[in-house]
């Protein structure tokens, strides 16, 4: 499987990441166990997380997601493989992106992943409260003492991100080398305007979540009363309007014609995305989980492409 770079780093990955949400959350830890072999088995290689996974459930308060697959790391035994990728700024007890709550934050999460470095460590928001120098200069130091190998930004501006990177050249600092934006058929405004453009011409990385839509893309939630009862239900409560509607009515009969699942399309459509170097999705079984990763095998034709694209504007 042809690997695909990470911004200007050395760092390489197939093209789809495993979305570690679930893990502790809707997917026990033998499951998650299975989920994750399978995935490393099929020829796959990154794995994202965060320090607040699962922290809006009820009954969990964050940090399911990296201490299960810390226990799958230490369980299987080599590290060297995969890619991981975790996330600063969003939990309580680490909030925001002072040096002083990164440098804490990192130790924490790396307890609970069992392990002794990142790939890939995140600003899981923007911070305007603590300066851009303050922020990366944290970073830097991970980098240098080889917790960390590359960084990048999530939930970012256009803006803020460009003036980031302004910061990182003059200062002499790390730069974010990816981007992890909210991009998906139905939620296109915010990385189409400006995000896919700043990409694009300082060569970052590009890995996007709620590629599904957290699951209304793959064509099982049809109208609102399917919902009750899902662990997911908050998050998909919004797609649900006319726009929604019309989207998914295109993905489900392109999927039909092509014979193909409607989350491999939306997938597909993602991956012919030129600013996009790999989605983010998750699975909660192994038959959900190859169903997704035969997205990447799937190659839309120009008038599908032109279709969902005119369904998703």
């Amino acid at each position: 499987m042809q690997k695909r770079k990470l911004g200007r780093s050395d760092i390489e990955i197939a093209p789809l990441v495993f979305g570690g949400n679930v893990f502790g959350w809707t997917t026990d830890e033998q499951r998650s166990f299975a989920l994750l072999d399978r995935f490393i088995e099929r020829g796959f290689n990154a794995i994202d997380t965060a320090d607040v996974y699962a922290a809006w459930a009820p009954e969990l308060g964050g940090g399911e997601s990296e201490t299960v697959l810390g226990q799958w790391l230490a369980r299987r035994g080599r590290r060297d493989d995969i890619v991981l990728m975790s996330k600063v700024g969003m939990w309580e007890p680490h909030k925001g992106l002072s040096a002083a709550n990164i440098e804490a934050a990192v130790e924490d999460s790396l307890k609970r992943l069992r392990t002794d470095y990142l790939d890939v460590y995140f600003a899981h928001i923007d911070d305007q409260d603590v300066p851009l120098e303050e922020t990366l200069g944290a970073f830097a130091r991970l980098i240098e003492a080889g917790k960390v190998r590359a960084i990048g930004a999530s939930n970012y501006s256009a803006e803020r991100l460009r003036k980031a990177l302004s910061v990182s050249q003059e200062q002499g600092l790390p730069r974010y080398e990816l981007i992890q934006p909210l991009y998906n058929l139905y939620d296109r405004d915010d990385f189409e305007a400006e995000l896919a453009s700043v990409a694009q011409e300082h060569a970052l990385g590009v890995v996007s979540y709620f590629s599904l839509a957290s699951g209304f893309l793959t064509g099982k939630y049809s109208r609102l009363e399917d919902l009750e009862g899902n662990a997911r239900a908050d998050f998909l409560k919004g797609y649900f309007d006319e726009r929604g509607q019309a989207i998914l009515s295109e993905l489900l009969a392109v999927s039909n014609e092509l014979g193909a699942k409607s989350a491999q399309v939306a997938l597909a459509w993602l991956l012919s995305r030129p600013a996009v170097t790999a989605p983010i999705a998750s699975a909660t079984s192994t038959p959900q989980l190859d169903e997704v990763l035969d997205s990447v095998n799937l190659t839309l034709p120009d008038g599908a492409l032109a279709r969902l694209d005119a369904a998703g504007r």
